[in-house]
């Protein structure tokens, strides 16, 4: 008499795991905002860190490197050190997100959106 019901108990229960996995995504995207990663270039002469967003902090640079004469090599390892952060800030998002998918069930290599 009340078969069609059953499918309204599965719906009401996907509507709760898409409310959980929301909260878990906002928390995660909050959480990428406190991590933080290290880039470096030139071995370390110059070093820069940023957010797991991508977002840059700060930029250290070895006062050694400075000279007039290597003015482009400066800004090469300044460049260097950015694009490894930012390189190193996008696979730790990834590795977030991923925990996130895990925990929720989902399979690996599933892409959730920011």
């Amino acid at each position: 008499m009340l078969k069609g019901l059953g499918g309204l108990g599965d719906m009401a229960k996907m509507m709760k795991q898409a409310q959980e996995m929301q909260g878990k995504m906002a928390q995660i995207q909050d959480d990428l905002e406190h991590i933080t990663v290290e880039g470096v270039g030139g071995a370390g002469l110059v070093k820069a860190t940023a957010t797991a967003k991508g977002e840059l902090k700060a930029l250290d640079i070895d006062p050694s490197i400075f000279s007039s004469d290597d003015k482009e090599v400066v800004e090469d390892l300044i460049l260097a050190a950015i694009k490894d952060a930012q390189s190193k800030a996008t696979d730790r998002a990834q590795q977030e997100m991923a925990k996130l998918a895990e925990g929720l069930g989902l399979p690996p290599g599933m892409k959730l959106p920011f």
